[in-house]
C-alpha cells in the first residue's frame, strides 16, 4: 500500500459523487441502501490525548498517515464538527509525522496556516480530486462538491502556504472525462495553481458502486449505457487496452505541458523511513 496508516474522521460522505467507490463501507454499519452513504454521516469523536498517542505510534513507524482514503475529511460537516481540524492540531505536536490528505473540498484552505506549519515540521501533501473543469458536468457527477475552479483556487492557496499539492484525476470516466481537451485543461490548471504532479486512475466499479453508477447513467446519459456495459462486462475494471490508452494519453499531455504525471499504480509502496543513527555508543 502507498500508506501505512489511515484516518477517516467521518463515516459516509455528503459530496454524493456518483462514482464513489466507498459506498459499500456503510454496509458494515447495517445500511444496505447505497444512497444512505451520502445521507447519513457518522462523526468520529475522540480526545486530543488519544489522537496524539496514535499519531506518535504512526510517527515512530515511519509510515505515511493518509486522511481521506474513504470519505472526504473536509466535507461540509467538517465546518460544524471540526474533527479534521482537531486531528491536525494533534499532529502539530508530533514532530516528523508523514501526512497525506485527499479532498474535493475548498474548506481545506481554512487550515492553510496550520497545514503550512505541518509541512515545515514533517512531510505533508494535499491531493485535490478534480475530474473535470466543466462546471455543469462536475455538478452532475459530484452534486455537493465545490466547483472545480474553486478547488483549483484552494490548491493555489495551499501551494502559496508552502504545502505540496497534487492533482488527482480520479477517476477518469470513459466517454465523460477521458477526452484530450478535458485532461489537457486539468493538467494546465494544476500546473498554474502550483501543483507538484498529477496522478490518474481509470474508473473502477465494485459492487455497491456499480449499481448506483449505472442507475445514474440510465437517468442522465442513457446513450452511454451500452458502451459502459461493454467496458465493464467482465467485472469492476475496464479492459487493459482502454486503461493503457488513457494512461498513455495522460503521460503525453503531461509531457507536452511540462508537468509530471503518474498512474495511481506507480505510486511507490510505503516503507518505513530510515532513522538517523546516534553518534553516541
Amino acid at each position: 500500500m502507498p500508506f501505512g496508516w489511515t484516518a477517516n474522521p467521518y463515516r459516509g460522505c455528503e459530496m454524493g459523487c456518483r462514482y464513489c467507490y466507498a459506498r459499500y463501507t456503510h454496509e458494515f454499519l447495517g445500511h444496505n441502501d447505497p444512497a444512505t452513504f451520502e445521507r447519513r454521516v457518522y462523526v468520529k469523536r475522540t480526545d486530543a490525548s488519544s489522537l496524539r498517542r496514535d499519531l506518535v505510534r504512526a510517527s515512530k513507524s515511519g509510515l505515511l498517515v493518509a486522511l481521506g482514503t474513504a470519505t472526504d475529511p473536509y466535507q461540509p460537516v467538517e465546518g460544524r464538527f471540526e474533527v479534521t481540524r482537531r486531528l491536525l492540531e494533534a499532529a502539530r505536536e508530533v514532530p516528523g509525522l508523514r501526512l497525506s490528505i485527499t479532498t474535493k473540498s475548498t474548506l481545506v484552505s481554512r487550515d492553510a496556516h496550520l497545514l503550512g506549519e505541518l509541512a515545515r515540521r514533517g512531510e505533508l501533501s494535499v491531493n485535490f480530486s478534480i475530474v473535470t473543469l466543466d462546471g455543469a458536468l462536475a455538478r452532475t457527477l459530484e452534486p455537493r462538491a465545490p466547483r472545480p475552479d474553486l478547488r483549483f483556487s484552494a490548491m493555489q492557496t495551499l501551494a502559496a502556504a508552502g504545502v505540496e499539492t497534487r492533482l488527482f484525476i480520479m477517476p477518469v470516466l470513459p466517454l465523460l472525462t477521458d477526452g484530450e481537451e478535458n485532461l489537457k485543461s486539468l493538467l494546465g490548471a494544476a500546473r498554474a495553481a502550483g501543483a507538484a504532479l498529477a496522478e490518474s486512475n481509470v474508473l473502477f466499479l465494485r459492487s455497491g458502486t456499480r449499481e448506483t453508477f449505472f442507475a445514474f447513467l440510465r437517468a442522465e446519459f442513457p446513450r452511454l449505457v451500452p458502451e459502459y456495459e461493454r467496458l465493464y462486462a467482465r467485472g469492476a475494471y475496464a479492459p487493459a487496452s482502454y486503461v493503457a490508452e488513457i494512461e498513455a494519453r495522460v503521460r503525453r499531455l503531461g509531457a507536452a505541458a511540462g508537468f509530471p504525471t503518474r498512474r495511481r499504480s506507480d505510486r511507490p509502496l510505503d516503507t518505513p523511513r530510515p532513522r538517523q543513527l546516534s553518534l553516541i555508543w
